[in-house]
């Protein structure tokens, strides 16, 4: 059974989704339905930067990414959506990284 994660508004939602090729990050206001800021590895930068876009080194990338653009628009804290995937290899990669940045959930 899924269950709906919803962000309010002093905390919105960083929701991750993880294909076999690639990983995106977006922070989300769910009081206004809509995308606050995202990253991906299929960002322009972030695909200078990799050579494979599939590990766990991108995924620790997209969230530094995700992370630095939270920052500087003046979020701290988040809700954290894995979107029931399992907190192992990249979704955690990813997770771990935000938070090494200051990012709280």
């Amino acid at each position: 059974m899924k269950r709906k994660i919803r962000g309010i508004k002093n905390r919105p939602r960083l929701c991750v989704f993880r294909s076999n090729k690639h990983i995106y990050a977006q922070i989300i206001d769910d009081s206004n339905k809509q995308i606050i800021t995202s990253s991906s590895t299929l960002a322009k930068i972030m695909k200078k930067n990799m050579k494979l876009s599939n590990n766990c080194n991108a995924a620790r990338s997209v969230g530094k990414n995700i992370a630095q653009k939270s920052k500087a628009l003046g979020i701290k804290e988040v809700v954290f959506d894995r979107q029931n995937k399992i907190y192992h290899g990249r979704i955690q990669a990813l997770a771990e990284a935000v938070r090494e940045e200051g990012i709280k959930f």
